[in-house]
């Protein structure tokens, strides 16, 4: 009997043990539970939150897309058009679709049509004004560009005189052909004229209009040629306000004028290099202040013959001389000229004797 009450002692001991070791374990688990509650947000949780973060961001980003695409396209589309065409045919080009806006609606049409009629113009609204904005701009922007790139007026001279309609105009360039600047350290710069400057000057004075064309500014041309020309034989002169620049060069427009160009010669050391009208130039060796040079002096005669002969267009009597040097080549054709007018008389002489 006693070891039967032993044992049972014995079993309900180890009962009680068990149940407090598993009740212990139960409180662990707890505790790290509540533990991991309280620390983060359940999954569950985090996940709706990212879902829910995600939807919002992407409309605006779709959005932000959208309005960059836009602009790029609408920057590409105009710098091809500014590229490709000119204003008038952009202008030309868009007329349709400027006019859309401006669709009125009848009293005729459904209203369905009207409807339809007012949402095609509704849409048609935006792009149409963002035409016309490139359109003023552009505008805006060539003719504050033509003030630096064109000649300052398109009658650069004015209207010759009814008595001189005859008269030859013979444009005369400054730099490397009536003169030549030097600049040294010691002395800075200065000016020196080409020989026979003055003779040719006031031996051609007697037969054309003399004008000076340069690409050099005002502030230089004007005392230049006032020193140069003492004796006033030069009526006119143009600076660089009045060339035409283009391709990063400043270009002499003989066709801005206001003269005859069948009787306008341009004569430059550069002629062909600086002016738009290469069948109007008179090329002569640029002068780099050589003390023996005589070619302002050589080219009298001929420019003297054409003054008094008048030829119909100067343009065809300079292309007959190929590119050659006019200066010899006319002395050569009038000794040529001469020779064969005396192989002609003498014949004559001799059969009458």
């Amino acid at each position: 009997m006693l070891d039967i009450g032993s044992q049972i002692k014995r079993n309900v001991n180890n009962y009680t043990i068990q149940t407090n070791f598993l009740q212990s374990i139960e409180f662990e688990e707890q505790q790290e539970y509540s533990f991991s509650t309280s620390s983060s947000t359940p999954p569950e949780t985090a996940a709706a939150a990212t879902t829910g973060g995600g939807g919002q961001g992407q409309p605006w980003s779709f959005l932000k897309f959208s309005l960059v695409a836009a602009v790029t396209g609408g920057v590409a589309t105009a710098g091809y058009a500014t590229y490709a065409y000119s204003l008038e045919e952009v202008y030309e080009k868009t007329k349709g679709l400027r006019t859309m806006e401006k669709v009125s609606i009848g009293d005729d049409l459904s209203s369905f049509q009207k409807f339809q009629t007012m949402l095609k113009s509704t849409a048609m609204t935006v792009p149409a004004k963002l035409v016309e904005l490139y359109l003023e701009m552009r505008e805006s922007t060539e003719e504050h560009v033509r003030g630096f790139t064109e000649p300052l007026s398109e009658k650069l001279l004015p209207d010759l005189h009814p008595q001189e309609q005859h008269v030859f105009t013979l444009v005369l360039d400054l730099n490397e052909t009536l003169l030549y600047s030097d600049w040294k350290r010691e002395r800075g710069w200065r000016t020196f004229k080409r020989p026979g400057i003055d003779d040719f000057l006031e031996q051609l004075a007697q037969f054309y209009e003399i004008i000076i064309y340069s690409d050099q500014q005002s502030m230089y041309v004007d005392p230049v040629v006032d020193r140069l020309d003492g004796n006033h034989c030069i009526r006119y002169r143009l600076s660089r306000a009045a060339t035409r620049y283009q391709d990063g060069k400043h270009y002499r427009d003989l066709s801005k004028l206001n003269r005859d160009p069948s009787r306008i010669l341009y004569v430059s050391g550069n002629a062909v290099e600086s002016c738009l009208q290469p069948e109007n130039c008179v090329p002569v060796k640029p002068w780099k202040c050589e003390s023996d040079d005589t070619a302002l002096v050589d080219l009298i005669p001929f420019l003297e013959y054409v003054a008094r002969n008048r030829p119909g267009d100067i343009r065809h009597v300079l292309a007959s001389y190929n590119g050659n040097d006019i200066a010899k080549e006319f002395i050569e054709r009038s000794k040529e000229y001469q020779r064969r007018m005396q192989e002609q008389k003498q014949p004559g002489r001799l059969w009458r004797r």
